[in-house]
Protein backbone atom coordinates (compact mmCIF):
# COMPACT_ATOMS: atom_id res chain seq x y z
CA UNK A 1 0.00 0.00 0.00
CA UNK A 2 1.47 3.56 -0.68
CA UNK A 3 2.94 5.16 1.98
CA UNK A 4 1.50 7.73 3.88
CA UNK A 5 -1.27 8.21 1.94
CA UNK A 6 -3.61 8.17 5.02
CA UNK A 7 -1.70 11.22 6.41
CA UNK A 8 -3.05 13.17 2.87
CA UNK A 9 -5.94 15.18 4.71
CA UNK A 10 -7.71 15.14 1.08
CA UNK A 11 -7.66 11.49 0.26
CA UNK A 12 -9.02 10.50 3.91
CA UNK A 13 -12.49 8.60 3.74
CA UNK A 14 -14.40 11.15 6.34
CA UNK A 15 -12.81 14.36 4.12
CA UNK A 16 -14.39 12.61 0.95
CA UNK A 17 -17.71 11.90 2.49
CA UNK A 18 -17.50 15.12 4.15
CA UNK A 19 -17.01 16.65 1.07
CA UNK A 20 -20.30 14.77 -0.67
CA UNK A 21 -22.12 15.82 2.64
CA UNK A 22 -21.61 19.24 2.36
CA UNK A 23 -21.68 19.30 -1.31
CA UNK A 24 -24.66 21.52 -2.58
CA UNK A 25 -26.56 20.21 -5.81
CA UNK A 26 -26.26 22.17 -9.18
CA UNK A 27 -29.08 24.71 -8.61
CA UNK A 28 -29.73 24.41 -12.79
CA UNK A 29 -30.73 20.77 -11.76
CA UNK A 30 -34.56 21.80 -11.22
CA UNK A 31 -36.37 18.19 -11.83
CA UNK A 32 -34.47 16.65 -8.65
CA UNK A 33 -35.88 19.25 -6.03
CA UNK A 34 -39.17 19.08 -7.13
CA UNK A 35 -40.54 16.10 -4.87
CA UNK A 36 -38.86 14.95 -1.34
CA UNK A 37 -36.52 11.55 -1.10
CA UNK A 38 -36.73 8.27 1.57
CA UNK A 39 -34.77 5.33 2.66
CA UNK A 40 -35.82 2.37 1.02
CA UNK A 41 -35.52 -0.83 2.67
CA UNK A 42 -33.73 -2.88 -0.13
CA UNK A 43 -32.84 -2.49 -3.42
CA UNK A 44 -35.83 -3.74 -5.10
CA UNK A 45 -38.19 -0.65 -5.09
CA UNK A 46 -41.39 -1.65 -4.29
CA UNK A 47 -44.56 1.14 -4.82
CA UNK A 48 -48.33 1.53 -5.56
CA UNK A 49 -49.98 4.09 -7.91
CA UNK A 50 -53.45 5.00 -8.64
CA UNK A 51 -55.28 6.72 -10.70
CA UNK A 52 -58.60 8.78 -9.46
CA UNK A 53 -59.44 11.07 -6.79
CA UNK A 54 -61.55 13.37 -4.58
CA UNK A 55 -63.44 10.28 -3.17
CA UNK A 56 -66.15 10.58 -1.07
CA UNK A 57 -66.91 8.00 1.70
CA UNK A 58 -70.75 6.43 1.13
CA UNK A 59 -73.90 6.70 4.28
CA UNK A 60 -74.29 3.81 6.49
CA UNK A 61 -76.98 2.76 8.39
CA UNK A 62 -76.49 2.77 12.49
CA UNK A 63 -75.49 -0.51 13.63
CA UNK A 64 -74.05 -1.64 9.97
CA UNK A 65 -70.90 -2.80 9.11
CA UNK A 66 -68.99 -0.59 7.75
CA UNK A 67 -68.59 -0.68 3.64
CA UNK A 68 -65.29 -1.38 2.45
CA UNK A 69 -62.96 0.71 -0.04
CA UNK A 70 -59.86 0.99 -1.35
CA UNK A 71 -58.22 3.38 -3.76
CA UNK A 72 -59.25 3.70 -7.40
CA UNK A 73 -56.77 2.30 -9.97
CA UNK A 74 -54.40 0.70 -7.57
CA UNK A 75 -51.50 -0.70 -9.57
CA UNK A 76 -48.07 -2.65 -7.76
CA UNK A 77 -44.91 -1.90 -8.94
CA UNK A 78 -41.72 -2.96 -8.60
CA UNK A 79 -38.30 -2.50 -9.76
CA UNK A 80 -34.15 -2.99 -9.06
CA UNK A 81 -32.94 0.50 -7.80
CA UNK A 82 -30.63 1.57 -10.60
CA UNK A 83 -26.97 1.95 -9.42
CA UNK A 84 -24.08 4.30 -11.07
CA UNK A 85 -21.07 6.20 -9.96
CA UNK A 86 -17.91 7.23 -11.16
CA UNK A 87 -14.13 6.59 -10.55
CA UNK A 88 -10.73 8.04 -11.24
CA UNK A 89 -7.43 7.21 -10.69
CA UNK A 90 -4.77 9.66 -9.26
CA UNK A 91 -0.71 8.41 -9.73
CA UNK A 92 2.34 8.59 -7.14
CA UNK A 93 3.04 12.15 -8.97
CA UNK A 94 -0.01 13.78 -7.88
CA UNK A 95 -0.47 12.02 -4.36
CA UNK A 96 3.53 13.68 -3.98
CA UNK A 97 2.54 16.82 -4.89
CA UNK A 98 -0.47 16.88 -2.42
CA UNK A 99 1.84 16.09 0.64
CA UNK A 100 4.74 18.06 -0.65
CA UNK A 101 6.37 20.29 1.71
CA UNK A 102 7.71 23.97 1.24
CA UNK A 103 6.13 24.24 -1.91
CA UNK A 104 2.79 25.63 -1.22
CA UNK A 105 1.50 26.77 -4.85
CA UNK A 106 2.06 22.87 -5.75
CA UNK A 107 0.10 22.10 -2.70
CA UNK A 108 -2.70 24.74 -2.78
CA UNK A 109 -2.99 23.39 -6.90
CA UNK A 110 -3.12 20.17 -6.14
CA UNK A 111 -5.52 20.53 -3.21
CA UNK A 112 -7.91 22.74 -5.65
CA UNK A 113 -7.39 19.63 -8.49
CA UNK A 114 -9.08 16.86 -6.12
CA UNK A 115 -11.50 19.38 -5.01
CA UNK A 116 -13.00 20.49 -8.25
CA UNK A 117 -12.62 16.56 -9.24
CA UNK A 118 -14.69 15.79 -6.35
CA UNK A 119 -17.18 18.59 -7.53
CA UNK A 120 -17.54 17.33 -11.09
CA UNK A 121 -18.06 13.51 -9.85
CA UNK A 122 -20.93 14.56 -7.40
CA UNK A 123 -22.39 16.74 -9.70
CA UNK A 124 -22.14 13.79 -12.73
CA UNK A 125 -23.83 11.84 -9.90
CA UNK A 126 -26.58 14.26 -9.27
CA UNK A 127 -26.95 14.60 -13.04
CA UNK A 128 -28.01 11.03 -13.29
CA UNK A 129 -30.69 11.07 -10.78
CA UNK A 130 -31.77 14.31 -12.66
CA UNK A 131 -32.49 12.42 -15.96
CA UNK A 132 -34.17 9.63 -14.00
CA UNK A 133 -36.75 12.13 -12.77
CA UNK A 134 -36.81 13.74 -16.02
CA UNK A 135 -37.61 10.36 -17.72
CA UNK A 136 -40.46 9.61 -15.25
CA UNK A 137 -42.45 13.33 -15.52
CA UNK A 138 -41.57 13.83 -19.36
CA UNK A 139 -41.53 10.47 -20.80
CA UNK A 140 -42.88 8.06 -18.44
CA UNK A 141 -40.58 5.21 -18.61
CA UNK A 142 -36.70 4.77 -18.91
CA UNK A 143 -34.05 1.76 -19.17
CA UNK A 144 -30.77 1.44 -17.50
CA UNK A 145 -28.16 -1.71 -16.43
CA UNK A 146 -28.69 -3.91 -13.90
CA UNK A 147 -26.17 -6.51 -11.91
CA UNK A 148 -24.83 -9.02 -14.93
CA UNK A 149 -25.66 -6.05 -17.73
CA UNK A 150 -29.07 -6.82 -17.37
CA UNK A 151 -31.14 -4.39 -19.15
CA UNK A 152 -34.18 -2.92 -17.13
CA UNK A 153 -36.83 -1.13 -18.06
CA UNK A 154 -39.40 0.31 -15.37
CA UNK A 155 -42.54 1.80 -17.24
CA UNK A 156 -45.28 4.05 -14.68
CA UNK A 157 -47.89 3.08 -16.76
CA UNK A 158 -49.16 6.94 -17.77
CA UNK A 159 -52.61 6.52 -18.68
CA UNK A 160 -52.50 6.76 -22.61
CA UNK A 161 -54.80 9.66 -22.38
CA UNK A 162 -52.35 11.74 -20.40
CA UNK A 163 -50.03 11.38 -23.30
CA UNK A 164 -50.70 13.27 -25.88
CA UNK A 165 -49.42 14.19 -29.59
CA UNK A 166 -50.93 16.71 -31.48
CA UNK A 167 -51.70 16.83 -35.05
CA UNK A 168 -49.94 17.71 -37.84
CA UNK A 169 -52.75 21.22 -38.68
CA UNK A 170 -52.32 21.65 -34.68
CA UNK A 171 -48.27 21.48 -34.20
CA UNK A 172 -47.46 24.99 -31.85
CA UNK A 173 -44.69 25.43 -34.47
CA UNK A 174 -46.55 26.16 -37.44
CA UNK A 175 -49.82 24.44 -37.51
CA UNK A 176 -52.25 25.79 -39.37
CA UNK A 177 -55.04 24.83 -37.09
CA UNK A 178 -53.27 25.68 -34.01
CA UNK A 179 -54.93 26.44 -30.57
CA UNK A 180 -52.28 26.46 -28.00
CA UNK A 181 -54.15 27.65 -24.74
CA UNK A 182 -57.13 25.45 -25.97
CA UNK A 183 -54.73 22.41 -25.70
CA UNK A 184 -53.34 23.73 -22.21
CA UNK A 185 -56.71 24.10 -20.80
CA UNK A 186 -57.30 20.89 -22.39
CA UNK A 187 -55.17 19.20 -20.26
CA UNK A 188 -55.38 21.12 -17.23
CA UNK A 189 -59.40 20.10 -17.29
CA UNK A 190 -58.29 16.41 -17.85
CA UNK A 191 -56.00 16.43 -14.81
CA UNK A 192 -58.80 18.13 -12.62
CA UNK A 193 -61.05 15.68 -14.17
CA UNK A 194 -59.44 12.76 -13.34
CA UNK A 195 -57.38 13.27 -9.81
CA UNK A 196 -59.74 16.54 -8.38
CA UNK A 197 -56.29 18.31 -8.50
CA UNK A 198 -55.03 21.69 -9.44
CA UNK A 199 -52.34 21.61 -12.37
CA UNK A 200 -48.96 23.47 -10.23
CA UNK A 201 -46.82 22.57 -12.22
CA UNK A 202 -45.58 23.09 -16.36
CA UNK A 203 -42.47 22.24 -17.99
CA UNK A 204 -40.81 23.27 -21.11
CA UNK A 205 -38.01 24.79 -23.01
CA UNK A 206 -36.97 28.36 -24.69
CA UNK A 207 -38.10 27.14 -27.99
CA UNK A 208 -41.19 25.49 -26.82
CA UNK A 209 -41.75 28.95 -25.25
CA UNK A 210 -40.71 31.12 -28.57
CA UNK A 211 -43.75 29.19 -29.74
CA UNK A 212 -46.23 30.67 -27.34
CA UNK A 213 -44.91 34.07 -27.59
CA UNK A 214 -45.26 34.26 -31.07
CA UNK A 215 -49.09 32.86 -31.07
CA UNK A 216 -51.28 35.25 -31.83
CA UNK A 217 -54.44 34.27 -29.60
CA UNK A 218 -51.55 34.97 -26.62
CA UNK A 219 -50.18 37.81 -27.36
CA UNK A 220 -53.86 39.46 -28.27
CA UNK A 221 -54.89 38.74 -24.45
CA UNK A 222 -51.38 40.31 -23.32
CA UNK A 223 -51.45 43.63 -25.53
CA UNK A 224 -51.29 46.32 -23.53
CA UNK A 225 -54.87 47.36 -24.19
CA UNK A 226 -55.89 44.27 -22.87
CA UNK A 227 -53.55 43.87 -20.13
CA UNK A 228 -52.56 47.23 -18.42
CA UNK A 229 -49.36 47.69 -18.99
CA UNK A 230 -48.13 44.21 -19.45
CA UNK A 231 -44.75 43.05 -19.20
CA UNK A 232 -44.68 39.71 -21.31
CA UNK A 233 -41.88 40.80 -22.74
CA UNK A 234 -38.48 42.11 -20.78
CA UNK A 235 -37.67 45.12 -23.35
CA UNK A 236 -39.58 47.24 -25.66
CA UNK A 237 -41.85 45.78 -27.68
CA UNK A 238 -40.69 46.55 -31.05
CA UNK A 239 -37.17 45.59 -29.57
CA UNK A 240 -38.09 41.73 -27.55
CA UNK A 241 -34.76 40.32 -25.77
CA UNK A 242 -36.40 37.73 -23.55
CA UNK A 243 -39.67 36.58 -22.79
CA UNK A 244 -40.97 36.34 -19.42
CA UNK A 245 -42.14 33.32 -18.89
CA UNK A 246 -44.23 34.19 -15.54
CA UNK A 247 -46.72 36.29 -17.32
CA UNK A 248 -47.87 33.48 -19.46
CA UNK A 249 -47.94 31.38 -16.64
CA UNK A 250 -50.04 33.99 -14.21
CA UNK A 251 -52.43 33.81 -17.57
CA UNK A 252 -52.87 30.26 -17.67
CA UNK A 253 -52.96 30.33 -14.01
CA UNK A 254 -49.96 28.14 -13.40
CA UNK A 255 -48.03 28.48 -10.30
CA UNK A 256 -44.72 27.17 -11.49
CA UNK A 257 -44.62 27.87 -15.37
CA UNK A 258 -40.55 26.44 -15.45
CA UNK A 259 -39.03 26.89 -18.68
CA UNK A 260 -35.67 24.03 -18.58
CA UNK A 261 -33.02 24.17 -21.14
CA UNK A 262 -30.47 21.99 -19.05
CA UNK A 263 -28.19 19.41 -20.59
CA UNK A 264 -26.75 16.30 -20.40
CA UNK A 265 -23.95 14.56 -22.09
CA UNK A 266 -23.82 11.12 -23.41
CA UNK A 267 -20.11 9.97 -24.00
CA UNK A 268 -18.71 6.27 -25.58
CA UNK A 269 -15.52 4.82 -26.79
CA UNK A 270 -15.70 3.13 -30.30
CA UNK A 271 -15.34 -0.57 -29.83
CA UNK A 272 -14.93 -0.90 -33.89
CA UNK A 273 -13.28 0.50 -36.55
CA UNK A 274 -15.44 3.47 -38.38
CA UNK A 275 -14.58 3.74 -41.39
CA UNK A 276 -14.69 6.83 -43.42
CA UNK A 277 -17.99 6.97 -45.98
CA UNK A 278 -18.99 3.40 -45.38
CA UNK A 279 -19.79 2.72 -41.50
CA UNK A 280 -23.04 4.09 -40.80
CA UNK A 281 -23.37 1.33 -37.74
CA UNK A 282 -21.42 2.52 -35.10
CA UNK A 283 -20.50 0.17 -32.09
CA UNK A 284 -19.81 1.43 -28.98
CA UNK A 285 -19.14 0.30 -25.39
CA UNK A 286 -22.71 1.22 -24.35
CA UNK A 287 -25.50 2.55 -26.14
CA UNK A 288 -27.58 2.56 -22.98
CA UNK A 289 -28.18 6.49 -22.78
CA UNK A 290 -28.15 7.51 -26.80
CA UNK A 291 -31.66 8.03 -28.35
CA UNK A 292 -33.02 8.21 -31.65
CA UNK A 293 -32.99 11.72 -33.28
CA UNK A 294 -29.95 12.66 -31.06
CA UNK A 295 -26.73 13.98 -32.45
CA UNK A 296 -23.53 11.93 -32.31
CA UNK A 297 -20.80 14.06 -32.61
CA UNK A 298 -17.51 11.60 -33.54
CA UNK A 299 -14.46 12.80 -32.10
CA UNK A 300 -10.63 11.67 -33.36
CA UNK A 301 -8.80 11.92 -30.31
CA UNK A 302 -5.24 12.12 -32.17
CA UNK A 303 -6.07 15.22 -34.54
CA UNK A 304 -7.94 16.96 -32.62
CA UNK A 305 -11.29 17.46 -34.84
CA UNK A 306 -15.08 16.31 -34.94
CA UNK A 307 -17.59 15.87 -37.13
CA UNK A 308 -21.09 15.28 -36.30
CA UNK A 309 -24.08 13.03 -37.61
CA UNK A 310 -27.96 12.41 -36.79
CA UNK A 311 -28.95 9.39 -34.88
CA UNK A 312 -31.43 7.17 -36.71
CA UNK A 313 -31.47 4.07 -34.30
CA UNK A 314 -30.00 2.20 -31.34
CA UNK A 315 -29.64 -1.47 -31.02
CA UNK A 316 -29.79 -1.89 -27.20
CA UNK A 317 -28.83 -5.81 -27.37
CA UNK A 318 -26.62 -5.37 -30.11
CA UNK A 319 -24.44 -2.71 -28.53
CA UNK A 320 -24.72 -0.10 -32.31
CA UNK A 321 -26.18 3.23 -32.75
CA UNK A 322 -26.86 3.61 -36.75
CA UNK A 323 -26.54 6.92 -37.94
CA UNK A 324 -28.25 8.62 -41.17
CA UNK A 325 -24.91 9.48 -42.91
CA UNK A 326 -21.35 8.01 -42.38
CA UNK A 327 -19.08 10.17 -41.25
CA UNK A 328 -16.24 11.47 -43.90
CA UNK A 329 -13.62 10.84 -41.60
CA UNK A 330 -12.31 7.82 -40.17
CA UNK A 331 -12.29 6.94 -36.47
CA UNK A 332 -9.99 4.40 -34.28
CA UNK A 333 -11.42 1.75 -31.88
CA UNK A 334 -10.81 2.63 -27.83
CA UNK A 335 -9.00 5.72 -28.64
CA UNK A 336 -11.51 7.59 -30.24
CA UNK A 337 -14.94 8.05 -29.24
CA UNK A 338 -18.52 9.54 -29.73
CA UNK A 339 -20.79 12.09 -27.48
CA UNK A 340 -24.03 13.00 -27.69
CA UNK A 341 -25.30 16.49 -26.00
CA UNK A 342 -29.37 16.37 -25.02
CA UNK A 343 -31.53 18.66 -23.41
CA UNK A 344 -33.58 17.09 -20.06
CA UNK A 345 -36.73 18.77 -21.94
CA UNK A 346 -36.66 18.04 -25.88
CA UNK A 347 -38.33 21.06 -28.25
CA UNK A 348 -41.55 19.08 -28.76
CA UNK A 349 -42.25 18.70 -25.14
CA UNK A 350 -44.71 20.85 -22.82
CA UNK A 351 -45.76 18.65 -19.62
CA UNK A 352 -48.33 19.33 -17.23
CA UNK A 353 -48.97 17.90 -13.71
CA UNK A 354 -50.43 18.59 -10.18
CA UNK A 355 -47.93 18.45 -7.28
CA UNK A 356 -50.57 16.81 -4.90
CA UNK A 357 -53.17 14.90 -5.38
CA UNK A 358 -55.57 14.50 -1.90
CA UNK A 359 -52.73 16.49 0.19
CA UNK A 360 -50.04 13.62 -1.33
CA UNK A 361 -47.49 14.48 -3.25
CA UNK A 362 -47.39 12.43 -6.91
CA UNK A 363 -43.87 11.27 -6.84
CA UNK A 364 -40.81 10.45 -4.25
CA UNK A 365 -37.33 9.68 -4.83
CA UNK A 366 -36.23 6.18 -3.80
CA UNK A 367 -32.91 6.05 -2.48
CA UNK A 368 -31.65 2.44 -2.24
CA UNK A 369 -28.93 0.59 0.17
CA UNK A 370 -25.85 -0.63 -0.91
CA UNK A 371 -22.49 -1.33 -0.29
CA UNK A 372 -20.64 -3.77 2.94
CA UNK A 373 -21.35 -0.62 5.26
CA UNK A 374 -25.14 -0.49 3.92
CA UNK A 375 -25.10 3.33 2.95
CA UNK A 376 -28.11 5.24 1.60
CA UNK A 377 -27.23 8.31 -0.35
CA UNK A 378 -24.26 9.62 -2.42
CA UNK A 379 -21.15 8.46 -0.92
CA UNK A 380 -17.48 8.73 -1.87
CA UNK A 381 -14.44 6.26 -0.78
CA UNK A 382 -10.97 5.01 -2.05
CA UNK A 383 -9.13 2.30 -2.87
CA UNK A 384 -5.44 2.16 -2.86
CA UNK A 385 -2.92 0.24 -5.15
CA UNK A 386 0.35 -1.06 -4.76
CA UNK A 387 3.08 -1.12 -7.92
CA UNK A 388 2.95 1.61 -9.15
CA UNK A 389 1.51 3.81 -6.00
CA UNK A 390 -2.09 5.21 -6.36
CA UNK A 391 -5.39 5.53 -5.57
CA UNK A 392 -8.54 5.15 -7.13
CA UNK A 393 -11.39 7.89 -5.77
CA UNK A 394 -15.18 6.54 -6.17
CA UNK A 395 -18.66 8.39 -5.96
CA UNK A 396 -21.50 6.24 -5.94
CA UNK A 397 -24.96 6.58 -5.55
CA UNK A 398 -28.14 3.74 -5.96
CA UNK A 399 -32.15 4.43 -6.07
CA UNK A 400 -34.80 5.44 -8.39
CA UNK A 401 -37.82 7.71 -8.71
CA UNK A 402 -41.32 6.55 -8.18
CA UNK A 403 -44.76 7.74 -9.15
CA UNK A 404 -47.82 7.60 -6.87
CA UNK A 405 -50.21 9.28 -9.32
CA UNK A 406 -50.27 8.05 -12.43
CA UNK A 407 -52.96 10.70 -13.97
CA UNK A 408 -51.76 13.77 -12.42
CA UNK A 409 -49.26 14.15 -15.45
CA UNK A 410 -50.27 15.12 -18.86
CA UNK A 411 -47.42 15.20 -21.10
CA UNK A 412 -48.20 17.08 -24.43
CA UNK A 413 -45.89 16.65 -27.93
CA UNK A 414 -46.19 19.82 -29.04
CA UNK A 415 -44.14 19.79 -32.65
Amino acid sequence: MPRGLGDIPSLRLETLQNFVTKWTSDPSLVLSTLFGSSNSPSSTIKWESQEGGRGMSPFKPPGAPTPMTSPQGVAQHSAEAAFWGDKAYYDEEFLNNLRKEGTENVYLGAQERLARDLATYMNRVDRRREWMMAKMILSGSFSYSATGGVKISVDYDIPSDHQVTLATADKWQAGTSRDILSDIIDGKKKISDDTGSQVTHAIFNSTVLKYMAQDPSILTLLQRSAFGQGNLFDGPVDKIVAVNPKIIGGLLDIPNFIVYDEMYEVRAYLTAVVTADSTTVVSVEDVTDFEVGGTLRFYDVSAGTWEEETIASVQVEAGTVTVSTAPSTSYKAIEDYVVMRRPFVGDTQFVMFAGQVDGRAIAEYKKAPYGLDRVWGAKADREEQWDPDGVFVRVQDKGLPVLYQRDAIYQLTVN
